[in-house]
């Protein structure tokens, strides 16, 4: 599907984004696997997280959706037909967990579609199995680079084969002993870390990761509710594996990543003023606050609490001037699947903008460095591709044209916003990707649209 977005004169209104997908990944994950039933409140209904439902199933996991007075128990519901029809404030999910030796061997490859986080998690879990598994995904999945997380864990002792040598997947897991590591992550990233914690509930002996920054922790907090013997100091995890993990009751914050998009279109629309509610705001994920404050944006955190050992807030944003600044270093790991509308609001900011380090977005659902060069060149911004990163010239006024999603869900958000903050219609191809993070996205930002006479700003 293709969608037409004009010009919005201002952003105005009160909003909450769906439920963190990081967050909703990991509850069905250690809930599968705790002793017991656990309860999840404000589950990301979209694309991604119901491929690891599906995926949980498939071994034998009950594993049931409910909305206001209708439940879902076994049947598929990974298609887009069904993601649309819950309110993420209503959807709750039980997850009826077997032990950590309770999966059974699946009677077909597990499909995780375009989900990063279900295939490279789930790997290490499946890892420690006594059972023979394949696991694969879509075009975009078996393109993504997956030797960083078959690599440590054959270290741990799994026995996995893919395409290039274990680099790609499909992959072929065969189950067995495991034993812990101590492992230095070559570049953060929360998925390879998570995974090797998941492989360490199996292995014999403390499992060690160390990272060279320290990436979103979503694991480590959520892993200590279960009841894992988990530690941190300074950028090192220790974890020590236990007999039993513990079922809870979840309830996930707002994606941050998600509420990205609203609050630079509020900083670069002018008189904007939106509040955005339930905001998971932990320090691993708040880079882009700290960007777009270092930038001159007006943004207020309010409400502050905590929810299952994750920082909770509102976020107001207002219009703001902003100005180009430089981004690189430890703020990377933070902001990484933001930065895509940090380059947005480059865009519209006075002054040069300069992203480094940031070469782990070649490898993401689309390459996101040449996506948002080809995008914001479209609309007339000047910005230059680098080696790990790229150079914006803020302060030109852009137009609307016709311009790719490359089937990635954060650019085609990016694109939205883009395309709010230009002058005429723009075109943006192939929108139905925004389904893996946030089915409803067109529908809040239509909400909060002040347009003109002229009729909505999006059709």
């Amino acid at each position: 599907m293709d969608i037409t977005i004009r010009g919005s004169r201002s952003l105005r209104g009160q909003i909450t984004v769906p439920g963190d997908k990081s967050i909703s990944h990991r509850a069905i994950m250690l809930g599968a696997i705790a002793q017991g039933v656990t309860e999840i409140e404000r589950f990301l209904m979209a694309e991604d997280c119901l491929a690891t439902v599906d995926c949980f199933r498939k071994m034998g996991i009950d594993i049931r959706i409910i909305h206001e007075n209708m439940s879902s128990t076994g049947k598929e519901i990974a298609g887009k037909s069904e993601v649309l029809d819950f309110n993420p404030e209503n959807a709750k999910v039980k997850v009826f967990g077997k032990g950590l030796h309770g999966l059974k061997k699946p009677d077909c490859p597990l499909y995780v579609g375009n989900s990063g986080t279900t295939i490279r998690l789930l790997s290490g879990i499946l890892a420690g199995q006594d059972f023979d598994v394949e696991i694969t995904g879509d075009e975009s999945i078996r393109r993504r680079p997956m030797g960083r997380v078959t690599e440590p864990l054959r270290l741990m002792g799994a026995n996995i084969e893919g395409a290039e040598g274990g680099n790609k997947a499909p992959l072929k897991i065969r189950g067995g002993k495991l034993f812990a590591i101590n492992y230095r992550l070559p570049v953060a990233s929360a998925q390879v870390k998570s995974s090797l914690l998941l492989a360490g509930l199996y292995a014999k002996g403390q499992t060690t990761i160390e990272e060279p920054e320290k990436s979103r922790d979503h694991t480590e907090i959520m892993m200590k509710a279960f009841g894992v013997d988990i530690s941190r100091e300074n950028n090192t995890v220790r974890l020590n594996p236990v007999p039993e993990l513990r079922p809870q009751k979840i309830t996930i914050p707002g994606d941050i990543s998600s509420a990205a998009f609203f609050m630079v279109g509020a900083c670069i629309l002018p008189d904007s003023d939106i509040i955005i509610k339930n905001v998971g705001i932990n320090p691993t994920r708040t880079g882009i606050v700290d960007a777009l404050r270092l930038m001159g944006a007006d943004i207020e955190i309010l409400n502050e609490s905590i929810t299952n050992g994750e920082p909770v807030a509102d976020i107001r944003v207002r219009s703001s001037r902003l100005k180009g600044i430089n981004v690189k270093g430890p703020i990377i790991p933070r902001i990484i699947d933001e930065i895509p509308i940090l380059a947005v609001a480059a865009a519209f900011a006075e002054g040069v903008t300069v992203i480094k380090d940031a070469g782990e977005l070649k490898v993401k659902e689309s390459n996101r460095i040449a996506a948002m060069v080809d995008g914001l060149s479209t609309f007339g911004a000047s910005i230059t591709e680098t080696e790990d990163g790229m150079v914006i010239e803020g302060g030109g006024k852009l137009k609307g044209g016709r311009v790719k999603s490359y089937g990635d869900h954060r650019i085609a958000m990016s694109q939205a916003i883009t395309a709010l903050g230009a002058e005429g219609s723009t075109i943006i191809e192939n929108v139905d990707c925004v389904n893996i993070s946030y089915p409803d996205f067109f529908k809040t930002l239509t909400k909060i649209s002040v347009h003109g006479s002229s009729g909505p700003a999006i059709h």
